[in-house]
């Protein structure tokens, strides 16, 4: 079973991504209550794909990809991010292996999960 870690801080986006992809059948963990470094986190998660936000309160998803690409342990983890504004260039450039654009389509995040 496939585990994806759900990183933003949008409770209602969250919510819904959890109902749709554990319909899906993935495993889904989250970050939204986790205190702490969210590295630690996700380290101590063990997900084979994160889905991060660029936007998360005190973090800067573009920040935390690039240092999941220098930590040895992490570095090979798949990693999509998602945002209201397309910036796909310069996620694509931190280290994310793909961008969804915000509103976007389950379907669209299934394919990138499945690719």
């Amino acid at each position: 079973m496939v585990k994806v870690l759900l990183a933003d801080d949008d409770f209602t986006m969250v919510a819904l991504l959890k109902t749709l992809l554990g319909m899906e059948g993935y495993q889904v963990a989250t970050l939204l209550d986790k205190t702490g470094d969210i590295l630690d986190n996700i380290r101590r998660e063990k997900p084979d794909v994160l889905l991060i936000d660029i936007y998360l309160g005190d973090h800067n998803g573009m920040d935390v990809v690039r240092q999941i690409r220098e930590t040895l342990d992490m570095k090979d983890l798949k990693i999509i991010m998602v945002s209201g504004i397309d910036m796909t260039e310069e996620c694509l450039a931190a280290g994310a292996n793909a961008f969804l654009f915000k509103p976007y389509m389950p379907e669209e995040l299934f394919d990138l999960l499945h690719s």
